[in-house]
Formats: structure tokens, C-alpha cells, sequence
């Protein structure tokens, strides 16, 4: 039997330091949204797992919808060279979203969303990011809500992919240079 984690270099993040750090988060949410009703928005495809494990850990009654932005294909917004797409009857208008994200590194995609949101009417707007890489950013533009801070390191797991293999690992690891080069 193939050892399904033998591209992983190294782990950087533990399942358990993982579940602890979203109910941490969690709890910053519920108390800053108490008395109102948040909409997260999963920037597909990688926060998707997070963006279920946060949904399940907040007690503020939460709404969820999914966007799809990426640098290329056809879509119906652009925002320099980023391309969103909204679920079918999505409607931003009036309310507090959260962006739920699986890395912010350039900061490109999100300050597009954010942006996008915002034009669209959303009465508020923050950005929660499980992972948040600062040496990559080349857009001004931070989270409210930060799971871990990594370093430039090819990461993969809990969500994060690389040629759309890796996301089942329950843990964040460093993929071996052999298999992205």
C-alpha cells in the first residue's frame, strides 16, 4: 500500500492545532456579529473545508453562499485580471458578509471580491482567512480573522491543492519540491 502522504515534506499545521484555531476564531466572530445574521461567502474551491468546519463552530445564526474568482476564464465580473462568478441568485445587497478564504498571499483575488461585494451594496465586509501569507502581498489589504500565518513555502492540505490532488489531508504540510517543479 502507497503511503498517501509521502509528498508531504513536512507538517505545519496539526489537525488539532487546526480545530482549535477555528473555534478560537469562532468565538471572535460570534461576538462580533451578536445580534446580527452574517452571510460567510467560500471562495471556492480550496476554502471549502474550512469554510464548513468555521460554519459549524459559530453559534451566530449564518448564512452561506460560494463565489468562484480566479485569474482566468470566462466569467461575468472582472476586476483587473481576476474573474468572479456568484452562485446563481446570490444577492450581496444589504448584508454583513464574511469572505471566507483559504490563503491570502498576493491579496490580488480578495481585494477584487471585497471590492466586488461592496460595489454590489453589501453592508459590510470582512475577510477570514484560514492561512495568510504577508511576504507574497502586493495589494494593500488585511483580514479581520487570520488562522495561521505561513511562511513561502508550497503548501497543500485541508482544502489546498496542488494540480487538484492533496486537499484531503487533514493537516497543513509543506509539498515536496520533486512533485510542483
Amino acid at each position: 500500500m502507497a503511503n498517501i502522504y509521502e509528498p508531504i515534506e513536512k507538517v505545519l499545521i496539526s489537525e488539532e492545532q487546526i480545530k482549535a484555531r477555528i473555534c478560537e476564531i469562532a468565538k471572535e466572530i460570534d461576538r462580533d456579529y451578536e445580534g446580527k445574521e452574517p452571510m460567510m461567502l467560500s471562495v471556492l474551491t480550496g476554502s471549502f473545508m474550512f469554510a464548513s468546519d468555521l460554519m459549524r463552530s459559530v453559534s451566530v445564526p449564518t448564512s452561506i453562499s460560494f463565489v468562484f474568482a480566479s485569474s482566468y476564464g470566462n466569467s461575468t465580473v472582472s476586476c483587473g485580471n481576476v474573474e468572479i462568478q456568484a452562485g446563481k441568485g446570490f444577492e450581496p445587497a444589504g448584508k454583513d458578509i464574511i469572505i471566507v478564504e483559504d490563503i491570502m498571499d498576493s491579496g490580488r483575488t480578495l481585494s477584487c471580491v471585497r471590492k466586488y461585494l461592496l460595489d454590489q451594496g453589501a453592508k459590510s465586509v470582512e475577510i477570514c482567512t484560514f492561512l495568510d501569507k504577508p511576504s507574497r502581498r502586493v495589494v494593500d489589504i488585511d483580514a479581520k480573522y487570520k488562522c495561521f500565518e505561513v511562511p513561502d513555502e508550497f503548501v497543500v492540505g485541508y482544502g489546498l491543492d496542488f494540480n487538484y490532488q492533496y486537499r484531503q489531508y487533514p493537516f497543513v504540510g509543506v509539498l515536496k519540491s520533486e512533485y510542483y517543479e
